[in-house]
């Protein structure tokens, strides 16, 4: 294929898309407050499965499962702001030294949440007020540790800029700042309590400490001259549990009814601060893992040497190439076997709108087609996506038509499943939308077949929208001057293996066919030479 013309830089994000750092922080995912949804789209899109999107987002999460992130993936981005918003947040992030500091953050986060739920569950009170100080403690550090982290970084993102400005002064507000000042003091008056337990067969009675010696240290020294050496030790080790037994509550209880002017400062300070989680950390805690899930799923591929970029996006431009792209889906499978990926590009300049893409079976037609989908659903979510540098659209809607079996529910033949289907994406398509289809019409006879696929290229033109054509009709391919011709190539010295390399040249069916027939010498040339005259 010839080489991919140059494409824009995106390295630095458009200037007309700057807007004044001092606008107070909403969300780190969504620039415009309006243009973040309450509840992101539990359901995904119907493109997903034929694009292989649904396993990327499951490999993607599946670390993740506390944070409810499959609806990040789920709705794109409207314009090219939002999408240059996202990008810098996950340029920023692939520094090591900010993404230390908020992953620490968020781990803090992570331990303060699994203990939250002690200060509820637990029978006794003192012990849920005990654990719920913890988790106010815990919290209060998360945040004055990021603070301190993030002062002296260089941070370029608008959202990591704003977010840095609105944690300095959450932690410096008043209801913070006395916050946790009333928990350190809580904790310190506990830390001061002191108490003697005295057993005697069933009566446990527990008073205030008056001096009694330690009997601990006395034991210890009385057997310390039988010791010779290096002795097996006996110790037993006890089992490790989370909460008070029922013993231990009553001994707790005895406890604060001897202290009731701390344990009593312990209850209101719950009853004070029983919600404490600010409502913008808690929202950027989760939304901040959509960039650190996707950052660690492509760090393996990239480990395993394969590029991604930052891509170039437009809502005006249809204009779109990528070099050496993959496709996500089958590379997650085979970088785990060790096995090599095929990269490949593409371009279409001017007013070339189609790729129509034949060849042999097994040839990497419909990976082709997956790929380009899903490089534009990842670009439009403000990903960096797999090549080495990217120039994609960004549309309204993404519809994809791949070869289903027959539905014995809706009672249709799988031609007429295939329009209705058509027809449902012709009825919604707009010329700001992205269309993949893989064999389409194969149910039918060829004239048939070659008859409705020259009326649905035809549609498509005049809607003048992006579209991969994946046919065995390689009539299609000159279909149009709108239209690209991809073939997939074989390899060169083996014309039964595959390259899974697409090449921008004429379809041609005979190409194959001939070049198998030459290596079993089977041409008319080798046949004239081997039949006696």
């Amino acid at each position: 294929m010839a080489p991919a013309a140059s494409f824009p830089a995106s390295d630095i994000a458009t200037e007309k898309y700057r807007i004044p750092l001092g606008a107070p922080f909403e969300s780190i995912l969504f620039d415009e407050p309006t243009g973040a949804p309450g509840v992101p789209p539990a359901t995904q899109p119907d493109c997903f499965h034929d694009l292989g999107l649904d396993q990327i987002v499951q490999a993607v999460i599946a670390p993740w499962k506390d944070y409810d992130l499959a609806g990040f993936f789920h709705a794109n981005l409207p314009d090219e702001n939002a999408v240059a918003y996202r990008q810098e947040v996950m340029r920023d992030l692939e520094q090591p030294e900010i993404m230390a500091a908020v992953r620490d953050f968020t781990l803090r986060l992570r331990t303060m949440r699994q203990q939250l739920p002690l200060a509820t569950k637990s029978y006794n009170e003192h012990e849920r007020n005990r654990w719920h100080l913890g988790s106010v403690q815990l919290y209060g550090e998360a945040v004055e540790t990021l603070r301190k982290e993030l002062a002296p970084l260089m941070l370029h993102s608008r959202g990591l800029r704003r977010w840095r400005g609105y944690v300095d002064d959450y932690a410096q507000s008043p209801g913070f700042v006395r916050m946790v000042a009333q928990a350190g003091q809580v904790q310190r008056d506990l830390s001061t309590i002191t108490y003697a337990v005295a057993i005697d067969g069933a009566t446990v009675v527990v008073r205030h400490y008056d001096g009694e010696p330690d009997y601990t240290a006395e034991v210890e020294q009385t057997f310390a001259k039988f010791r010779r050496g290096a002795v097996k030790s006996y110790l037993s080790k006890l089992r490790t549990t989370v909460g008070l037994n029922h013993i231990e509550a009553q001994v707790l209880d005895c406890v604060a009814r001897l202290n009731p002017e701390i344990f009593g400062a312990l209850a209101a300070f719950r009853a004070e601060y029983g919600q404490f989680i600010d409502g913008h950390v808690e929202r950027f805690d989760r939304e901040i893992h959509f960039y650190i899930a996707w950052l660690d799923f492509i760090s393996r591929f990239r480990l395993a040497g394969l590029p991604f970029c930052y891509p170039h996006v437009s809502t005006s431009s249809k204009e779109v190439g990528v070099s050496g792209a993959f496709d996500l889906a089958l590379a997650h499978r085979l970088v785990a076997e060790q096995r090599p990926v095929v990269c490949n590009d593409f371009r279409l300049s001017g007013a070339e709108r189609i790729f129509v893409v034949t060849g042999p079976n097994q040839g990497g037609k419909t990976t082709f087609a997956r790929m380009f989908g899903q490089l534009h659903w990842l670009a439009s979510l403000g990903c960096p996506v797999p090549g080495s540098r990217a120039q994609l659209f960004l549309f309204d809607r993404l519809f994809t038509h791949f070869e289903r079996e027959e539905d014995i529910e809706n009672l249709r033949g799988k031609l007429h499943d295939d329009l209705v289907r058509m027809h449902r994406i012709l009825e919604q398509a707009t010329p700001a939308s992205v269309v993949v289809m893989n064999e389409i019409f194969s149910s039918t006879a060829l004239h048939d077949a070659l008859f409705l696929g020259r009326e649905m290229l035809a549609r498509l033109c005049r809607l003048d929208l992006l579209v991969v054509c994946v046919t065995f009709l390689d009539e299609l391919a000159s279909f149009a001057p709108s239209v690209v011709s991809l073939v997939a190539a074989i390899d060169a010295t083996d014309p039964t293996a595959r390259s899974f390399k697409l090449e921008r040249r004429a379809a041609d069916g005979l190409a194959h066919a001939l070049a198998i027939a030459e290596k079993y010498h089977v041409t008319e040339t080798w046949m004239k030479e081997r039949i006696p005259s």
